[in-house]
């Protein structure tokens, strides 16, 4: 197969997606690399030639590489995940709205252009949790404990300070610890790790049992979003388990083989034409009961 993976400068050496370029050209295949802001692009020689199988997604939140995906997109051609799908959750306000219609367990959500804005939201709601709408690897997200606080906490030199939305919503009272849940391929697998909010909690990053409610959470979520490769951020309420954020392809890190299994999927969902599969629990540590071969003949195994 001939892929294209377009990676922007903050992933350039990061293990997702380097070490998965690295593993699908020791199968055998044909692996391009766009670097969307950092190089020309002759538009109509890679998008509109068609001559990969599927287009790969790794760049930051709001950056042109989605732009370039998209385009491919609507030149017909496969991506991974689905332009459509991708857009729909790095719009964090977006995000809120579609996954609170189909039943999704998610805080009520408020949005503004300005921190201070904010202040009109009852008091009975605060602590919020204040985050950019088009924000990643938890960047920029505060609590803020009362309203009489916001003054305080005005970003400066970010989105939400010239222009960009912010959302806000009530903090769900949890141990200090998310559990994020990452989908490969229809597997779904649960690690731990400290919140951004709690950064002074001692929690070491580890895989844990996936439950079956945060499971069937997890799968719904790729259903409502279109998700093939995805991560979903819960925390564990005391009225049960909340999303509170949802990624397009993530870190997978504790994931057991992640970089082979994550080749492996995008090589499937290509030659499928970007079809998903029905995402199932996998229990923590679970490995698949098959070992499948590439289609260049490589084992799964590989560099993971």
């Amino acid at each position: 197969m001939r892929l294209c993976f377009l990676v922007e400068e903050q992933y350039r050496h990061d293990g997702m997606p380097v070490d998965v370029i690295r593993q699908l050209r020791s199968w055998g295949h044909r692996v391009d690399v766009l670097r969307p802001g950092g190089s020309l692009l002759r538009l109509s020689e890679t998008v509109r030639a068609g001559r990969h199988d599927a287009w790969i997604l790794k760049t930051v939140s709001g950056g042109p590489g989605l732009t370039l995906l998209e385009a491919a997109a609507g030149a017909g051609l496969t991506t991974v995940n689905d332009a459509r799908a991708i857009r729909g959750v790095r719009d964090k306000a977006l995000a809120a709205v579609a996954a609170e219609a189909h039943g999704l367990p998610v805080p009520v959500t408020y949005a503004a252009m300005r921190i201070e804005d904010f202040a009109e939201v009852p008091a009975a709601e605060y602590p919020l949790v204040v985050k950019p709408a088009d924000g990643s690897s938890g960047r920029s997200v505060r609590l803020v404990p009362s309203p009489d606080r916001l003054a305080h906490q005005a970003p400066r030199d970010e989105p939400g300070a010239g222009g960009g939305m912010l959302i806000a919503q009530p903090y769900v009272p949890n141990s200090g610890v998310d559990l994020k849940v990452y989908c490969v391929d229809g597997e779904l697998y649960a690690t731990e790790r400290c919140s951004p909010l709690h950064p002074d909690q001692p929690t070491s990053e580890r895989q844990v049992p996936l439950g079956t409610e945060v499971a069937a959470i997890a799968a719904r979520v790729g259903e409502v979003f279109g998700l093939d490769l995805y991560g979903v951020d819960v925390v564990l309420g005391p009225d049960g388990p909340v999303v509170v954020d949802v990624n397009d392809f993530p870190s997978f890190r504790q994931v057991p083989d992640a970089v082979a299994r994550v080749a492996w999927a995008i090589l499937r969902l290509a030659d499928a034409g970007g079809t998903r599969p029905r995402a199932a629990a996998a229990g923590a540590g679970a490995l698949l009961s098959a070992q499948p071969s590439s289609p260049a003949g490589g084992p799964l195994g590989g560099d993971a």
